[in-house]
């Protein structure tokens, strides 16, 4: 009776399996072909996994697999062999191992047609690995040691909307119209925690969401939004950007929804776009603010709070710097969304 149990067990998992896009043969060859340093779900066939395995190179990888998890090992090189007949591969997660750039080898990731999803953070690297496939979605290289973005290693990569390069050693020349060439359809990148001095210069205009905290950026210049027509999420804290270098309209872009400009050197209020609904001041040097100064709109022109023209402001931090409450009252009349205020 438990064999009969079991063999029922095995021919309903083999059921379930194979309404994942594989085949009973697949299947078999798939498990057959797992690598002993690795586990491969037999509900899960598409998936292998061989991360925290202490592994110093990778094993040879089975021809159906779509998921493959190698982060927290010791590899230091991404090998072409080992994933020879792995060219179904969707998502490869490689973060927090040892791979330079040397060891990247090549043809190892532009032979993988359906690649969308590429993790390499906390590596060696030193540059942006290339050649990449066309099918990229996203690309995550934070905290590594990038210095160098090579020309033209994004163009074709039409689909690719996330690059993260957080954390890496990336200065102004690096970061130009030239390396960022081919960035089609990008929505979000992350330049955080580099080397910068000023704000990048050729972003692609679908760019929703640009984060460059931590940097060295003193100055906007005036109009640099005018590129960025679909930029929603501004973040540049942690950087050190005075008033005298921000030009007091530069961020009236009807497009912009949240706003960070914490821990900088600010000592006045920029003005606000009326659709902006978070904003971060804090711990800058601002003394005071004012509803005259500030307001997007005239305040005898807003008659009621369902009217369009109200500022969409719903969030305010200020608090980290010389202003003493209250907050005066042609602020509150101005932005009278606001649930939230921090001083």
């Amino acid at each position: 009776m438990a064999l009969l149990l079991g063999l029922l067990c095995t021919l309903c998992l083999v059921g379930q399996v194979l309404g994942q896009d594989i085949t009973h043969e697949e299947y078999l060859a798939q498990i057959q072909a797992c690598p002993r340093e690795c586990s491969c779900p037999p509900n899960f066939p598409r998936a292998v996994y061989c991360d925290n395995k202490g592994l110093k190179s990778i094993p040879k990888i089975p021809p159906h697999t779509w998921y493959l998890y190698l982060q927290n090992n010791l590899i230091e090189v991404l090998s072409a062999d080992a994933l020879r007949n792995a060219t179904q591969l969707r998502w490869l997660n490689l973060n927090r191992n040892k791979i330079t750039s040397e060891g990247v080898e090549e043809g190892v990731l532009s032979t993988k047609p359906n690649l969308a999803h590429l993790y390499m953070d906390d590596n060696l690297l030193s540059s942006v690995p290339s050649a990449l496939p066309a099918s990229l979605e996203s690309l995550r290289l934070s905290r590594n040691r990038i210095s160098k973005i090579p020309p033209g290693v994004f163009i074709g990569l039409d689909k690719l909307n996330l690059l993260d390069l957080q954390a890496n050693k990336l200065m102004d020349d690096a970061v130009t119209e030239v390396s960022l060439k081919g960035l089609n359809n990008l929505v979000q990148i992350n330049l955080a925690k580099n080397q910068l001095n000023s704000m990048p210069i050729g972003l692609p205009p679908t760019t929703t969401q640009l984060f460059l905290d931590d940097n060295n950026i003193e100055k906007i210049p005036a109009g640099y939004f005018k590129g960025l027509p679909k930029v929603a999420f501004l973040r540049l804290n942690y950087n050190k950007l005075g008033s005298s270098g921000v030009p007091r309209d530069v961020f009236n872009v009807s497009s912009i929804l949240d706003l960070q400009l914490s821990h900088n050197q600010l000592t006045e209020v920029p003005l606000i776009p009326a659709g902006l609904e978070h904003l971060h001041l804090d711990h800058n040097n601002i003394k005071s603010v004012s509803g005259a100064n500030i307001c997007p709109v005239a305040v005898e022109a807003m008659e009621d709070s369902s009217n369009e023209s109200v500022p969409r402001l719903r969030y305010l931090r200020l608090d980290g710097n010389d202003i003493k409450p209250p907050i005066p009252r042609d602020v509150i009349l101005c932005f009278r969304l606001l649930t939230s205020i921090v001083i």
